[in-house]
């Protein structure tokens, strides 16, 4: 019962609830859109290019406004902010369902409603992001962190499986469900109480301030390492998922259903490696937990880029995205809680930028890099480069802390407090 009550400790905080069981409603819908747009994209044109440059297009807008995103996050109220971008994202959903549903759709309309949607996301992921903090306390953060992570993969383990059954009736109505479930999370914003806040001047120079986030980056070591990494992680190998039409369906032979639990066997992964994380996450060595998941997840999507059955294909994907998560969880857990308040929404831009806006990299690569070497030598490149870049970077903490110039306080490992890393609301000083 004891570990019960660990998994669901942030629960005890109202706030969280509402936007805990709204996100759990909304995210459903959304993996539906998510399911439903490649392949619509992929049987109006056949094209492994165009699915990503779709991707791209819905993630590019990051790239030029997630900066913006997180200096408002810091001066404004995140919930507004989320009631704003979420309200976007809803009619969004239902101009698609209705371009479906007329047969007026075209692949350049689903481009300009990408690009759209990426840029409400650039300005939703920072204050979502730091806006956790707020609706729980810094001792929950990571339990909080870790659900959030839970229902946002098991609405990936369910709304995939639901799309493949509806793509086959009225794929429009994927998208449809989805605009109503936004619905649910917008309701739960405005029935929210969040803590009052001190007003926030306006800054002198409004592109200082949101660069400001960048340059706390560049000055903390360990943001700097855990970004870092991240960014080739999402750029070569979470980059996979916008193959996964071709993969189904070329490769594995797969229809609508079989494609849609293939996306669900990554969901269903993912989700219990959160469950794990906010059951143990408070006491599992940062370290492993970073480097060890990157290598899970690279190692088993090798494996899947090998294979042509589709039940280790299910195997492979779980187990892969058990991986990754158990990455992202303690890597996101490390970033905000070695961040001072002030600072968390800028930083968080930039955590925005790299997870969002480098992923056109990573998908007009992949759609490229498959139309002339094949979708499965595409994942296995991807996956290789993921592992050698946790190797190097954990060769390298290695050889740093070895250093004799290092010096005493950068002894500590990923995601200890040590004197350059404190967990309090002051900068603190560069440091591994």
């Amino acid at each position: 019962m004891q570990g019960w009550r660990r998994i669901f400790s942030a629960l005890r905080h109202k706030n969280f609830r509402l936007f805990f069981y709204g996100q759990l409603i909304s995210l459903i819908g959304t993996w539906m859109d998510k399911a439903a747009e490649p392949w619509l994209v992929y049987k109006l044109t056949g094209s492994k290019i165009l699915l990503g440059v779709i991707t791209a297009a819905g993630t590019a807008p990051m790239l030029i406004f997630s900066f913006m995103g997180g200096s408002l996050a810091d001066r404004l109220p995140k919930r507004s902010i989320l009631v704003a971008t979420q309200s976007c994202m809803m009619v969004l959903a239902f101009t698609e369902a209705y371009l479906v549903w007329s047969g007026l759709v075209r692949p350049w309309q689903i481009i300009v409603l990408a690009l759209f949607g990426g840029v409400a996301m650039a300005f939703d992921m920072p204050a979502r992001q730091s806006f956790v903090i707020e609706m729980t306390s810094r001792e929950d953060l990571m339990n909080a962190i870790s659900l959030n992570s839970s229902i946002f993969n098991g609405a990936r383990l369910i709304g995939p499986a639901i799309a493949g059954l509806v793509m086959a009736k009225s794929i429009g109505l994927c998208f449809f469900v989805d605009g109503i479930s936004f619905l649910a999370v917008i309701a739960g914003l405005l029935m929210m109480k969040p803590p009052r806040r001190e007003p926030v001047a306006a800054p002198t120079s409004a592109l200082k301030h949101a660069l400001g986030g960048l340059a706390y980056v560049r000055q903390n070591r360990r943001v700097l390492t855990l970004l870092m990494l991240f960014s080739v992680v999402g750029i070569f190998g979470w980059s996979y998922g916008v193959l996964m039409p071709s993969f189904a369906h070329d490769v594995l032979h797969m229809q609508e259903g079989g494609y849609g639990i293939l996306m669900s066997a990554a969901g269903f992964g993912a989700m219990i490696g959160a469950l794990v994380t906010a059951a143990v996450g408070q006491s599992m060595p940062r370290r492993p937990a970073v480097f060890g998941g990157v290598w899970l997840f690279s190692g088993m999507l090798l494996l899947f880029s090998m294979t042509r059955t589709y039940p280790l294909a299910l195997l492979c994907l779980a187990v892969g995205s058990f991986g990754m998560m158990i990455f992202m969880s303690t890597s996101n857990t490390l970033i905000q809680t070695s961040t001072p308040d002030e600072m968390r929404g800028r930083v968080m831009g930039v955590w925005a930028l790299i997870f969002g806006g480098m992923m056109p990299i990573g998908s007009l690569f992949s759609g490229t890099m498959a139309h002339w070497v094949g979708t499965p030598a595409t994942i296995g490149f991807g996956a290789a480069v993921s592992g050698l870049a946790a190797l190097v970077t954990w060769l390298s903490i290695r050889r740093r802390r070895a250093s004799p110039e290092s010096g005493a306080p950068r002894t500590g490992s990923m995601g200890e407090t040590t004197a350059e890393t404190p967990i309090a609301t002051t900068p603190p000083t560069p440091g591994a």
